[in-house]
């Protein structure tokens, strides 16, 4: 029987079973990350392609320093001042992690599209100045979105396991977590509508050139923008479909239903864990969409290969050395 009293509603237990896969995004998702990071140092950032994708790499690194935090809270085993600093602080920076990769996805699926539609064009915001600059602009208005939901005071409660994040704030904090799901849900639909143009205008340009010579880059280019629409739908559509649900349920005196309220709940985690699965995906991302990264990646792995070749195998070293100008050949032409 669902409990209508939500004194007796505790919506925020059974985590740990989370936890695990939280585990292990964050150990998959930090070696990638420190991997792309030390390859990014290697390499001269050119192109504004370059610039979203450090950018993106830089909102990875605020979500590893998040999971730990929240992996202990859902255990149940933090201390009552690191749930609350967990709260303020940590929460927010998952969803920190989360806009600014909508955001600067958005801005590499428009980036591949003009290149491709446009090729013979450079248009001001395919400047990797430019690029730099609206860059800014993006972490300034997301921090100015997001910040307040960490400054605001929060109010004294009582130590349970009944008490969730949304329980500590006051009646302004709530009314700006409020105000900030419906911004961010904006912005969520308006980069959703920027990589959904940019693959209609790719596949247009792909269908129009089947029987040319360029069709074979403007496929290679299709894959891409796919690629990065796959990872996209995956991490963030799921929990979209759920989060303005939830965010009604929050609002007790809209969604009084026990058991309703315990579903949303589980729903929000679950697909959070989608959301903060592009920690994983984004190191893919990187080494399909950067040619500089690509190339970084291959000739390290290629002289980590040439060091390891036993003396006895020298006599196959012109088969190998024809294998490692086939490889670079293949990362130069794409």
């Amino acid at each position: 029987m669902a409990l209508t009293n939500t004194s007796e509603c505790n919506i925020y237990s059974q985590m740990q079973p989370f936890t695990y896969i939280y585990y292990l995004i964050f150990l998959i998702g930090f070696i990638g990350s420190c991997f792309a990071l030390w390859t990014f140092l290697q390499t001269e950032h050119r192109k504004c392609m370059n610039v979203y994708l450090i950018n993106l790499l830089t909102t990875d690194f605020l979500l590893t320093l998040a999971l730990p935090v929240k992996i202990i809270v859902d255990l149940g085993v933090a201390p009552w001042k690191l749930k609350i600093f967990h709260c303020q602080v940590t929460a927010c920076l998952i969803y920190i992690n989360m806009y600014l990769s909508i955001i600067f996805l958005g801005f590499v699926s428009m980036d591949r599209c003009l290149q491709l539609t446009q090729r013979y064009k450079i248009y001001r915001i395919q400047e990797p100045s430019f690029a730099k600059m609206i860059s800014a602009v993006v972490w300034v208005m997301v921090l100015f979105i997001m910040v307040p939901n960490m400054m605001i005071p929060i109010k004294d409660v009582k130590e349970s396991s009944n008490v969730g994040c949304i329980d500590f704030k006051t009646k302004v904090g709530r009314d700006w977590h409020v105000f900030t799901n419906y911004i961010c849900t904006a912005i969520f639909l308006n980069f959703s509508a920027m990589v959904l143009i940019s693959n209609f205008l790719v596949i247009r340009l792909l269908y129009q050139n089947k029987y040319t010579e360029r069709y074979r880059s403007v496929k290679k280019a299709l894959v891409n923008i796919l690629l990065v629409t796959a990872s996209y739908i995956i991490c963030f559509v799921p929990y979209h479909i759920v989060r303005i649900p939830y965010t009604l349920s929050q609002t007790k005196t809209i969604i009084t239903d026990c058991f309703l309220r315990e579903s949303l709940y589980k729903a929000k985690e679950s697909t959070l864990l989608f959301g903060v699965s592009n920690l994983c995906f984004d190191p893919i991302l990187y080494f399909y969409l950067s040619k500089t990264f690509r190339l970084t990646v291959t000739k390290t792995f290629v002289s980590f290969k040439d060091k390891h070749v036993p003396q006895d195998q020298e006599m196959h070293g012109e088969k190998i050395s024809q294998f490692h100008v086939s490889v670079d050949t293949a990362v130069l032409s794409t």
